[in-house]
């Protein structure tokens, strides 16, 4: 008979998780770096006006990236600057930027730029799929911002 008593005595506690992320498409990346990823990406969307930015937190939901920006534009052409915006002052800063999504229509543009990824919407858009309650239970109406800061929750 298996003794499961003594199985548990005998569990090590799991370590507690690295300070360096990694991941096959972005390579190791410090908690510094994808910091500085997020913060100049809410920068460059701050820089071209876009609106109702909110940042989720989402390492506890999945591995494949640590933070998710979601960012309204009023027009698509508003969108593929934000979303180029993004892209060049990342670059710029020696980040890889993995792929974008959506480009063509600019009604919705992803940017995976590893560890964090940004949606740039169109409000309607942006209310009918709903990423806040998808990834972090926040209200279907995105959180205003004061100027300068990005909602985080």
């Amino acid at each position: 008979m298996f003794n499961f008593l003594a199985m548990n005595a005998i569990r090590r506690p799991e370590p507690a998780p690295p300070a360096v992320v990694s991941t096959p498409e972005m390579g190791r990346l410090t908690l510094h770096a994808i910091n500085k990823r997020f913060s100049n990406s809410v920068a460059a969307l701050e820089d071209i006006k876009g609106h109702d930015i909110v940042v989720l937190d989402v390492r506890r939901m999945t591995v494949l990236f640590d933070k998710v920006i979601i960012v309204s534009g009023d027009s698509t052409r508003q969108n593929k600057a934000l979303a180029n915006n993004v892209q060049e002052k990342l670059k710029a800063l020696g980040a890889t930027v993995n792929g974008v999504e959506g480009a063509d229509s600019g009604e919705w543009i992803l940017v995976d730029l590893g560890a964090v990824v940004v949606h740039i919407m169109q409000p309607a858009i942006r209310q009918y799929y709903n990423l806040e309650e998808l990834w972090g239970g926040v209200s279907a109406s995105p959180r205003r911002r004061s100027a300068g800061s990005a909602a985080v929750t």
